[in-house]
């Protein structure tokens, strides 16, 4: 593809740079790219800002010329060069007419779009202009006939043992219950059941979602949540969806989080380990350096984090901070 590109860009410069563009998108599909890479992509190629909108999925992506991921500002211009896929729309940031450069970005672009959909939604290729073959299977108000039509194109039975993955980005997934969690980034998994109830386990992937944290010294904690491992902490959720004012706790923990920058990782590792000394490791810290943090963390926080019951308030106040995000 290569070679062909190079030969025909010396002959025809707008085709050399088509072919180019092609060959770009099918590295990214064949690499198992993510929405994000295709969106920079056809930014980058187009010399333009790209940005891909679905407000139904709460998916809104963009990328400057330079290829750096920024926050839409302000709605989409009718005037801008689009193209639907699976519901969404990606566009083109600019009022200069349509080429055939931005043209085949844009086709290009929409095509692997198509694909990375396909791929996180179980592999299931997009039958229905709306992509919408699994969010009818997880459903709980689609109709009985609908569900099942649903099932059987992503190779299911009612009774086959199935469970839901939500990702980050407001996409869901169905797989099998293997032991690998399909996906990247933040996931909740919801508990395996017949086919036939995926809505349930969809339901509880998404409430596990929003126990995961993205891992990082900013935002630290589990990648991935199982909704079977929650136990009493689903109780939460309805009490912040119900408007409950943010406790006290959380008040002081986020306080606490701006003069000691450790303290939500810190805390973090002490409620997710065995023992003080599991934390230490966990953190790659010396035991007596994790003391020390201890120490100061119960001074800025008013409360022993040593202790059974100051352990599980901890627990509970991170469990609030991850919900109330």
């Amino acid at each position: 593809m290569q070679n062909l590109s190079r030969r025909l860009a010396a002959l025809d410069t707008s085709a050399g740079a088509a072919l180019d563009v092609i060959a770009y998108f099918d590295r990214l599909a064949q690499s198992r790219a993510g929405l994000e890479q295709v969106v920079r992509g056809a930014a980058v190629l187009s010399g333009v800002p790209a940005r891909l909108d679905d407000p139904a999925r709460r998916i809104a992506i963009r990328v400057d010329a330079a290829g750096v991921r920024t926050t839409p500002d302000g709605p989409p211009d009718p005037r801008w060069p689009s193209v639907a896929v699976c519901g969404a729309v990606l566009r083109l940031e600019t009022d200069r007419p349509t080429g055939q450069l931005d043209g085949m970005v844009l086709e290009r672009a929409a095509i692997t779009v198509d694909l990375v959909i396909a791929r996180v939604r179980g592999g299931v290729p997009a039958r229905r202009p709306d992509c919408a073959v699994v969010e009818l299977a997880v459903d709980p108000a689609a109709e009985p006939q609908e569900r099942e039509r649903a099932l059987r194109e992503l190779g299911l039975a009612a009774t086959d043992g199935a469970r839901v993955v939500a990702l980050a980005d407001g996409d869901v997934m169905v797989d099998r219950g293997t032991r690998t969690v399909p996906g990247e980034g933040r996931r909740g998994v919801g508990p395996t059941v017949p086919a036939a109830e995926l809505p349930r386990s969809a339901h509880e992937a998404r409430v596990a979602l929003r126990f995961t944290a993205d891992g990082t010294a900013a935002d630290p904690g589990p990648r991935v949540v199982h909704a079977d491992d929650l136990g009493a902490l689903v109780l939460l959720v309805a009490a912040v969806d119900a408007g409950a004012p943010p406790t006290a706790d959380l008040r002081a923990l986020l306080e606490a989080a701006q003069e000691v920058p450790h303290l939500l990782r810190t805390s973090t590792a002490l409620v997710a380990s065995v023992s003080v000394r599991a934390a230490a490791a966990e953190l790659y810290v010396h035991h007596s350096t994790l003391q020390d943090r201890l120490d100061q963390a119960e001074r800025v926080l008013g409360w022993s984090v040593r202790t059974t019951t100051g352990r599980a308030r901890l627990q509970l106040v991170l469990a609030e901070r991850l919900l109330r995000r």
